[in-house]
């Protein structure tokens, strides 16, 4: 099973979750048309479309770098339609773009609210949107957020209900486009990890190394995604995924080389449920998580 030959359309692919998710399906020989805004370094993340895209080509793909900020109608629906002419079509859509800001009611003004709604949900639904009339064509089509599964439980809402409101919002995508296209056979799937993941955003935001001891790296999302790309698309659509409990079912069962540090304790990632448990000899601090605390 490979995505030899395959065209994958990735929002906010320029570093982080994305970027892996790039990379594994480059060693597959995919094509891989970055959509995010980072064309000059960051002053605080490494990482532009243009590094994305080298590192893409040297790991066996195929690269598109497209300058596109996802609250942009029209930049979405330039950067798909130009990624159809350099690649003839859409075969996957990756919804990874993401905006946070983990504060209050009284804390967050109305710019930070309005840049995680249209980047998180409104970016989300003008992405699929773009890429559906291509993804019809697909003979195995597939679009997966990363976003929560849909736990409606007020305290992942009560510390920091504007940006739970914008996230979960992605994931109101799928159980939406999964039933509004199921007998179109397009797989709508949220994928989310466990813990959290060491990448220059967390890093930054967790100020420190320090915590980064306590993550897995992006690769742990990049094979789960990767996985999900495998399976057909008309029987698995509608799911809200964990990275672990997928690779746990696609026959990994050790799971150390994902972490940062093998020998700390790993820290559990916000909107993860409790039913939701971690597979066989995977420990999760209750101690540490990632919450408003840490922020």
């Amino acid at each position: 099973m490979s995505l030899a030959g395959k065209t994958i359309f990735i929002t906010g692919a320029s570093r982080g979750i994305g970027l892996a998710i790039a990379l594994r399906a480059a060693r597959d020989g995919a094509n891989i048309a970055i959509a995010a805004k980072t064309s000059e370094p960051h002053r605080h993340l490494p990482g532009t479309i243009y590094s994305a895209a080298e590192a893409i080509e040297k790991a066996g793909g195929k690269a598109l770098p497209l300058v596109v900020d996802v609250r942009d109608e029209l930049a979405v629906e330039a950067a798909v339609g130009e990624t159809v002419r350099q690649f003839g079509g859409i075969d996957i859509c990756v919804n990874n773009a993401s905006a946070i800001h983990l504060t209050g009611t009284l804390q967050t003004d109305m710019k930070r609210f309005d840049l995680m709604h249209g980047v998180n949900s409104r970016g989300t639904f003008v992405a699929t949107r773009a890429c559906l009339p291509h993804l019809m064509k697909a003979t195995n089509p597939h679009v997966l957020m990363i976003s929560p599964p849909l736990d409606m439980s007020p305290r992942w809402f009560g510390p920091h209900t504007a940006y739970a409101m914008a996230k979960f919002g992605m994931s109101m995508c799928v159980l939406g486009m999964s039933d509004e296209f199921a007998k179109g056979g397009i797989a709508f799937n949220a994928l989310w990890p466990r813990t959290a993941i060491a990448t220059a955003a967390i890093q930054f935001v967790l100020s420190g190394e320090e915590s980064m001891r306590n993550c897995r790296k992006p690769e742990i999302m990049a094979d789960a995604a990767h996985a999900i790309f495998m399976k057909p698309a008309r029987d698995f659509t509608g799911k809200f995924l964990i990275d672990d409990t997928v690779l746990y079912e696609e026959g990994v069962r050790d799971f150390s080389g994902y972490s940062v540090d093998p020998a700390s304790l790993l820290m559990r990632d916000m909107f993860v449920p409790d039913e939701m448990v971690a597979p066989p000899g995977v420990k999760i601090s209750s101690a540490i998580d990632v919450s408003h605390d840490r922020y």
